[in-house]
């Protein structure tokens, strides 16, 4: 703590030795915490939409035809208590119709064709989509159940779009890492080499490698986390030009609170930035070894 204001004032200094080179790497290293960040909102945003479908997912199971409104409401408890069945609730063939209605909207006119009510009662079952073959296989043979609608094409759309979503973040990530790593390190270098002859003179008054190398980190550091402050203001900016359009245009999705969305965003910017420039400075250290001879 004794040395800190020598350490943040030789941080500012190897800063401000080469403002434009400096410039550009804080606006590149924006650049690439923003596609960081505009990654991860995605993939957090579509992680939870996907969850919160998964746990709409549901199929529909048919009577047989002797089935009444009696046992049927039998069956529906049956279903209920089976493993990966979140809810299930009996469906008469009238709410069947208002539902049917309320899906052709201004096409439902067609069901006056018909005299009689064409639909029938079905158990609407809610499921978790990890044990959906099972409870598939577990609800097909429950006595008085003749057929199930699985939907499975759909279901299984949903689970290939949160593992693609997943495993394109992953790989977006790795290479952010890398990226900010190679520019900081680069960054470090240039100032150690443009400084060698202070390094050199205070290695010759027996200061540590460790007290000559601290204002380099601070300096590392000190950019990539104004670069990663830089892209969460763009970030924020417009998660909230999204979020308004959003709910215009389809207020139906079930978006998660865009407050918890920001700040899981301004916590990852800031980690990620404060540890790669940790690890981008620290790397760049290695070169102090390399020129100590000159």
């Amino acid at each position: 703590m004794y040395n800190l204001g020598y350490f943040i004032s030789e941080a500012l200094r190897t800063i401000r030795l080469h403002p434009l080179s400096n410039l550009f790497s804080v606006i590149g290293t924006g650049l690439i915490f923003f596609i960081l960040g505009m990654v991860f909102a995605g993939w957090f945003i579509g992680d939870q939409l996907v969850s919160t479908l998964s746990e709409e997912a549901e199929i529909s199971a048919y009577f047989s035809e002797e089935i009444d409104e009696a046992k049927g409401m039998s069956v529906v408890e049956a279903v209920k208590v089976l493993p990966g069945v979140i809810d299930a609730r009996y469906v008469s063939e009238i709410e069947a119709r208002i539902q049917m209605e309320q899906l052709l909207g201004d096409e439902a006119n067609i069901l006056t064709l018909f005299k009689e009510n064409p639909f029938e009662p079905f158990v609407e079952i809610r499921i978790n989509l990890d044990d959906m073959d099972s409870v598939l296989h577990n609800v097909q043979h429950i006595e008085g159940i003749e057929y199930v609608r699985d939907n499975r094409e759909v279901l299984e759309q949903i689970k290939d779009f949160t593992e693609g979503l997943k495993l394109i973040g992953s790989l977006i990530i790795i290479a952010v890492g890398i990226t900010t790593i190679i520019i900081i390190s680069h960054m470090i270098r240039q100032g150690i080499y443009n400084n060698r002859d202070q390094i050199n003179t205070l290695r010759l008054l027996g200061a540590p490698e460790t007290f000559i190398g601290i204002p380099f980190v601070l300096a590392g550091v000190l950019l990539t986390v104004t670069g990663g402050a830089l892209a969460t203001l763009g970030i924020v900016t417009i998660i909230n030009i999204i979020f308004t359009q959003l709910k215009g245009l389809m207020p139906f999705i079930p978006l998660p609170l865009k407050a918890d969305v920001i700040s899981n965003i301004r916590i990852l910017i800031f980690g990620v930035s404060l540890i790669l420039g940790l690890l981008g400075s620290l790397l760049g250290l290695t070169s102090i070894k390399i020129n100590e001879s000159k």
